[in-house]
């Protein structure tokens, strides 16, 4: 057993090293976007001298600009995937993607907000390969933290009567952000009230990603097919795909977070597992496996024990007799079908098409 494990996650690893390659080739056509975008952020965010500096250096270090002694670096920033997505929207209707920048930056910027409250929250001491501001800085300053790039990503918005954006308008993109902030703290309830219930079921998991993470990328390129000018229709195609590639992304995430490579995902291997983080696999697991199987893992879950290395290995083991990570691929699949069938609703325009090719990138499948 423990062989066919590591014929398999080598096979799970050489396809993401492809895939990896494939997605950095891809996001590499957009360069100019994804530095506008950066420009942009960097715009947004006011870096004053005096005592006021660290406050500001700790959201320049979480986005990779500045390390922990707040001088210039040039860390790991993520992919950028949700200003980007929210670039091409906006040119798949037809606009300029330059006049969805300050959207593009409110988007990436609400992210990053998430992920500093997150990583609290989870007690996770790494992001992107480096220390969390919490685990730098303290609790109390992160929260602090996390709170102004939420207030920098709402006043971003306001930036889009600078590039001729109308009033109505932005006060609409405003009330989206909005309802997509409700939706991802919704979401993380959700997420925080799983902790150790291991009666989980699929509908419940998939009403906790629907809001806390496919919120995001719906209310993305919903902001760009709004500045972009696009109609009713188009921006219904826009949301579709949105929330099926936030549902795909979030699957595809916890494939990552079991079987995943630390070079990649800047966790440790097997992160959710030691977390005992009821991703989809482990909620089929606790579904479908043999009942001997299952009670084990619940009596896992439940437990108050760190988890060490020789249960995190059966756990894997478990997951693959029960077909887990097969199931849980099927379904990012699934999804990610239902995103590219959502773009029929758009003209066939280059941007339509990376759209749909970033969709097959991010769920490692092409269309």
């Amino acid at each position: 057993m423990i062989s066919y494990l590591r014929t398999g996650l080598a096979r799970v690893h050489t396809t993401a090293d492809r895939l990896r390659q494939e997605m950095e080739q891809a996001f590499e056509r957009y360069r100019d976007r994804l530095e506008a975008v950066e420009a942009e952020m960097r715009a947004c965010l006011p870096m004053p001298a005096g005592r006021l500096a660290r406050f500001y250096g700790m959201m320049a270090y979480h986005l990779g600009w500045q390390d922990a002694a707040f001088r210039p670096a040039a860390a790991r920033t993520g992919k950028r995937l949700r200003p980007l997505l929210c670039l091409l929207a906006a040119e798949a209707v037809g606009g300029d993607w330059q006049d969805a920048l300050p959207a593009a930056a409110a988007v990436e910027l609400l992210h990053n907000f998430t992920l500093i409250h997150d990583d609290i929250e989870d007690h996770s001491p790494l992001r992107r390969g480096r220390p969390t501001v919490w685990s730098i800085w303290g609790i109390p300053q992160a929260i602090n933290v996390g709170d102004g790039l939420f207030v920098l990503a709402r006043m971003a918005l306001f930036r889009l009567r600078e590039r001729g954006v109308g009033p109505e308008t932005v006060l609409q993109a405003v009330a989206l952000l909005d309802r997509a902030i409700l939706h991802i703290c919704e979401g993380q309830y959700l997420d925080l009230s799983f902790e150790g219930d291991t009666e989980v079921t699929e509908e419940a998991y998939t009403e906790m990603i629907a809001a806390k993470t496919a919120a995001l990328i719906e209310v993305a390129v919903h902001l760009g097919g709004l500045v972009g000018g696009g109609s009713s229709d188009e921006i219904s195609s826009l949301r579709r795909y949105g929330a099926a590639l936030g549902l795909a992304f979030q699957v595809q995430d916890d494939l990552l977070g079991v079987w995943g490579k630390e070079e990649e995902t800047g966790k440790p291997a097997a992160a959710d597992l030691y977390s005992r983080k009821l991703g989809l696999p482990v909620v089929h697991a606790l579904a479908h496996a043999p009942a001997k199987d299952r009670a084990a893992l619940a009596r896992l879950y439940q437990s108050q024990e760190p988890l060490d290395a020789k249960a995190a290995e059966w756990v894997l083991e478990l997951l693959e007799r029960a077909g887990s990570r097969q199931y849980t691929e099927a379904v990012a699949a699934a999804y990610h079908a239902q995103a590219v069938a959502a773009l029929e609703g758009l003209p066939d325009t280059s941007a339509r098409r990376a759209l749909a090719e970033i969709a097959s990138l991010l769920v490692g499948r092409r269309s």
